[in-house]
């Protein structure tokens, strides 16, 4: 039985050449970068190219990247890092309402615990925040404005370069960050142009391995390190270097960003061409965009009178992977609070599944899936408790 894997969004399968380097660095060229010997050396060449690698596809200095276990420590760091550098200044955040469990979370806990006053922008039927409500939003005391660019479950893009230019036009102080774990590697990004002070990023949404990920900080940004230690990484975040996962993201950033068009080409066309097949279902609504409106590898679709759990395992017996919501998140049954926020039907909440494509993934493979589609729903509906 072929196996079909739309499930990119939670993880990617690693680009051959990323799985060399990272065997390379673990079976050669293993030494401690902070070793002055040559077996240091090396593997602390390794880690400037990774920096070098990851500091183009974004166009700013290496020494702005600073490499961490993953997006869930990138956005921790860029919460925290700024509530201890700047309570002083402030006790006021601003985001939204369908962030990353990675974002809210830390907030929350800013809130009850230490008194951090945190707002959370709605967001429309398709997923996007008012730039009213966030001019409104944003005061003297707002010391940290954070958006999500890709929404994880649906695929929304949000206007990242509009949000940060009215931020900083009504307060210059306020730090702009975003959640690019979803949009880095599909959009072209460029924080210097689009007024973004931080950004998150995690290696195996890239065909990059798990456990890295990497926070591009402005160098006119202070916010405080999280992990303290022997002063790597301009002791922005000690401990000694991943050099493996390191090198591996380095390398995936620059493979995922070489004939880029040509790529998101084929991931539109994917997403496209699914959209337009799951449509023609019966009970079908789909809650991604098509186009450019939408990031191109999202496809959110809520099926009538089928359990998402259900349906996904159904298709699981037939070789073909799917989600539930945000399978990075945690696997345990819930509500999407993204599902909520854009006014999906109630009836429709524990009914929507996510397929996400990427670079290992061809239009025969969703013609395959619609052949399954075709064959479960009746049969599940008809199952179905009422």
């Amino acid at each position: 039985m072929r196996e079909i894997y739309f499930d990119n969004s939670a993880t990617t399968k690693v680009f051959p050449e990323v799985a060399d380097i990272v065997m390379k660095t673990m079976t050669e060229d293993y030494g401690n970068p902070s070793s002055k010997h040559q077996k240091g050396f090396d593997a602390e060449k390794y880690f400037r190219t990774a920096r070098e690698q990851v500091a183009e596809t974004l166009k700013v200095k290496p020494r702005e990247i600073v490499f961490t276990s993953g997006g869930t420590e990138s956005n921790n760091t860029a919460i925290f890092g700024t509530a201890l550098a700047r309570h002083r200044l402030g006790k006021h955040i601003i985001t939204s309402q369908v962030e990353h469990a990675a974002m809210y979370r830390p907030l929350e806990m800013l809130e009850k615990e230490f008194g951090f006053e945190v707002t959370f922008l709605p967001v429309d039927s398709k997923g996007h925040i008012s730039l009213e409500d966030l001019r409104k939003a944003v005061r003297k005391d707002t010391i940290l404005v954070s958006i999500m660019q890709v929404n994880n479950e649906m695929g929304a893009i949000e206007p990242i370069e509009e949000i940060g230019k009215l931020v900083k036009s009504i307060n210059p102080e306020t730090y702009v960050h975003t959640d690019a774990i979803q949009s880095y590697g599909k959009l072209t990004i460029r924080p210097k142009k689009q007024y973004i002070d931080m950004l998150s990023v995690s290696g195996h949404k890239i065909h990059g391995p798990k456990g890295v990920g990497f926070l591009y900080v402005d160098e006119n940004v202070h916010i405080k390190p999280l992990v303290y230690g022997g002063g790597q990484q301009e002791d922005r975040r000690s401990g000694t270097h991943n050099v493996p996962g390191i090198a591996g993201l380095g390398l995936a950033a620059q493979m995922i960003y070489t004939d880029h068009e040509k790529k998101m080409e084929k991931l539109y066309g994917i997403k496209d061409y699914f959209i337009d097949e799951v449509e023609k279902l019966p009970g079908v609504i789909v809650n991604s965009e098509k186009g450019e409106a939408s990031a191109p590898q999202i496809a959110s679709v809520s099926f009538e009178g089928v359990r998402a759990e259900v349906l996904l395992h159904a298709l699981e017996d037939k070789g073909i992977y799917v989600s539930s919501g945000s399978a990075c998140s945690s696997n345990h049954p819930g509500i999407s609070g993204t599902l909520k926020a854009i006014g999906v039907r109630p009836d429709l909440l524990d009914s929507t599944i996510r397929f996400s494509f990427g670079m290992y993934n061809e239009k025969e493979e969703v013609d395959l899936c619609m052949e399954a589609l075709h064959a479960l729903l009746p049969v599940l509906r008809k199952y179905t408790r009422h």
